[in-house]
């Protein structure tokens, strides 16, 4: 009767014991990032708080100073320590500061996300997705026109940059009997959603506005590769121009200082054109163009140029359709000299064509212009 007692009695104790360690153990991870460390209750960490601060970011640099340095703070309740990953591909690196400082060396514009983890003392961990633009600008010399020196991408909504341009105003048909009257107001030049938009439109006049813009006497330059993805207008009448001018036109003229057209679209909507102008021996203009046969209204293309010391050549999406050797004799060729861009949209004369009486409005969409040496 004893031994089946003490029997029943172990059996017992055994049992409990069992219920006991069972409930100690660690739970599921039910915060989608961490894994209760073992510990007997599980924390999650609350209120992740994240601040990026760029070096030298500003209204007229949002990408920063070109440094590619950044630096970042975290903090979070019940946290004991953060992580912190650079892109996809990036090894996390831990701290119980939250302090973290890094420096990008990819040159030109680096878009990627930065991952921030907040741990518990039970390993669990929350998390933030910061996606950052940063900007590295390299020292040049490479000859490869690999190194991004200027740019402007249009981010956010609102007004132009004022520091890297200045529209131009004004109408009489700047030379080519277009009918526009190019303005600074918003309603036909502005940044929507990381767009640069030029509109033409047709006012309750009967008038037609539009705008121009240009980096004269702030970005001036010589050589390089320039890459602008724009979308075009459509409609007939309409004179789309991303072009370039010589710095020293005030002084000599036109087309003694010199014009780099990227890209101008004329009647033809289907198809742009690449030309340069230079003054010849006998005052004369000098001109030199070629078009393509690519259909180009309603979407976006990259129009570009490769500039150098010796040739000028322009590509469509990175086909090339135009060269011109500007290392020969003309006394008058321009481009070894600095050009500043110009942007706008004409409406008809001499080569934007007839109006379509219809027309109430269109648009120049730029999405961003950069320029490599």
């Amino acid at each position: 009767m004893l031994n089946k007692f003490t029997s029943l009695l172990f059996i017992t104790i055994f049992s409990i014991s069992t219920v006991l360690v069972s409930c100690s153990s660690g739970g599921d991870d039910s915060s989608g990032g961490g894994n209760n460390g073992g510990g007997s209750q599980q924390i999650v960490p609350t209120n992740l708080v994240v601040n990026v601060t760029v070096q030298g970011q500003n209204d007229n640099d949002p990408f920063g100073d070109g440094s590619g340095n950044f630096s970042v703070t975290a903090t979070a309740t019940n946290a004991i320590k953060f992580g912190f990953k650079v892109g996809n591909n990036g090894s996390e690196t831990q701290n119980t500061t939250g302090q973290f400082s890094y420096s990008m060396t990819d040159l030109g514009i680096n878009q990627f996300p930065l991952y921030v983890y907040a741990y518990s003392e039970t390993e669990d961990r929350i998390s933030k997705i910061e996606n950052l633009k940063i900007f590295v600008i390299g020292n040049g010399g490479s000859g490869n026109n690999d190194v991004l020196v200027w740019f402007d991408e249009f981010d956010g909504t609102g007004a132009i940059n004022t520091s890297k341009w200045t529209t131009e105003t004004g109408g009489g048909g700047w030379g080519n009997q277009e009918v526009q009257i190019y303005t600074s107001s918003t309603n036909n030049v502005i940044r929507e959603g990381g767009i640069l938009k030029i509109k033409a439109i047709k006012e309750s006049n009967g008038s037609y506005s539009s705008a121009r813009i240009k980096t004269q006497d702030k970005f001036e330059f010589k050589y390089g590769r320039i890459e602008i993805r724009a979308k075009l207008p459509s409609a007939q009448g309409t004179w789309p121009a991303l072009w370039m001018l010589g710095a020293n036109y005030p002084e000599v003229g036109w087309p003694q200082c010199g014009e780099i057209d990227i890209m101008e679209q004329f009647q033809d909507k289907n198809k742009v054109k690449s030309t340069l102008h230079w003054k010849l021996a006998n005052g004369d203009r000098g001109e030199y163009g070629l078009d393509t046969t690519n259909s180009t209204s309603n979407e976006f293309h990259v129009y570009s140029i490769n500039w150098t010391a010796s040739s000028i050549t322009a590509y469509l999406d990175g086909t090339q359709f135009f060269v011109m050797n500007t290392s020969g004799v003309e006394p008058y060729y321009p481009f070894n000299e600095d050009f500043f861009f110009i942007f706008n949209v004409a409406m008809g004369g001499t080569l934007g064509g007839d109006i379509d009486p219809n027309f109430t409005q269109d648009t120049m969409e730029v999405d961003y212009i950069r320029v490599y040496q």
